[in-house]
């Protein structure tokens, strides 16, 4: 029950309050969940970029060679996951200093299950349409922030007022993380992970 995307999309509070209620032990085996879900969005992307392709303006269909993308999600997933673990870690590392009591395990829980809505709209993938994906993305963003703020106080077991600068904290370091994965972009481009279109 604690790992129900959905339940995280219609019933967010009464899921951070099972994640909350959840023996310490059972956390390691909740960390696949993010490896599991991280796949969809690749997956769907693949497809879309390869097969399906999208159009700028008026132009003609656009699509990447299926081995450019292939590498090009690859690294995303793993990217994704790196971002997580260190999400998690610095939740970790500032839960003393809110007066909480973590573990690595627990913060890398608490960050794959905000992702939640960011795995979700990943799927959109599947029909690569610039407006309506930008829309869904922007849409799922707002929402794993809720469940930020939302779930920090809840599986921390700390005041509202406390957890609400926690969350912060955790943004901040997620916004800098996003700076330093386009920073990573730019650096691969350079190595020869470029785009390839097809003809």
């Amino acid at each position: 029950m604690t790992s129900n995307p959905f339940g995280f999309l219609f019933s967010p509070r009464g899921q951070w309050t099972r994640v909350a209620t959840a023996a310490d032990h059972s956390f390691a085996i909740k960390l696949w969940y993010p490896v599991v879900l991280a796949l969809g969005p690749c997956v769907a992307w693949y497809y879309g970029a390869s097969k399906i392709g999208w159009t700028v303006g008026d132009g003609d269909v656009v699509r990447l060679t299926q081995h450019s993308a292939l590498q090009i999600v690859i690294a995303f997933y793993f990217a994704m996951l790196a971002a997580l673990a260190v999400i998690g870690y610095s939740i970790h590392w500032m839960a003393a200093t809110y007066g909480a009591s973590s573990s690595v395990v627990k913060g890398m829980v608490l960050a794959g299950y905000t992702a939640t809505p960011l795995f979700i709209a990943g799927l959109c993938g599947f029909f690569p349409l610039f407006w309506f994906d930008l829309t869904l993305g922007i849409v799922a963003l707002g929402w794993s922030v809720y469940l930020l703020y939302l779930g920090i106080p809840l599986v921390m077991g700390i005041p509202e007022e406390r957890g609400f600068l926690y969350a912060s904290a955790v943004a901040a370091i997620c916004m800098v993380i996003f700076m330093a994965l386009m920073g990573a972009v730019v650096v691969l481009w350079d190595m020869g992970m470029m785009p390839v279109f097809t003809d």
